[in-house]
């Protein structure tokens, strides 16, 4: 069951983005598997459970470290790095679409910094008035 959640084309693919490990300063635990660690996000991400249920037997790692192991992924930059390169590999073949795309602002800044204050409340007036007498 585990290892469907990741296959191997997957793993070899998303290996290479991935860090090598830092050296430990101290003695314990050893490093959890990075693919231990991915079999283990993609589980909670697909079943919807919190980080603190998914069993530990199978993978090898509690779902809390498998969350610390996302979160320095995260910071590092390597969650957007297959999007990108899934994208550049489409739309050199031709298979992008950009028809139906859209952009939310998530993904994208604000320009000049949005509405001022007193642009805001000339809005909200305006508004208010409408409401009001129609």
């Amino acid at each position: 069951m585990v290892r469907e959640l990741v296959p191997d084309a997957f793993w070899q693919r998303e290996a290479s983005l991935l860090s090598p490990p830092r050296p430990k300063k101290k003695l314990g635990r050893p490093r959890p598997d990075d693919r231990a660690a991915l079999e283990a996000i993609v589980f909670v991400l697909r079943s919807g459970i919190p980080w603190v249920m998914p069993p530990r037997k199978p993978f090898g790692l509690s779902g809390m470290r498998a969350w610390s192991r996302l979160e320095e992924w995260t910071c590092a930059g390597v969650c957007e790095k297959p999007q990108e390169r899934l994208l550049d590999e489409l739309g050199l073949r031709g298979k992008v679409d950009f028809s139906r795309a859209s952009i939310d602002s998530s993904s994208m800044r604000a320009s000049k910094r949005g509405l001022s204050r007193a642009q805001a409340r000339r809005i909200e007036r305006r508004r208010v008035a409408s409401i009001i007498f129609s």
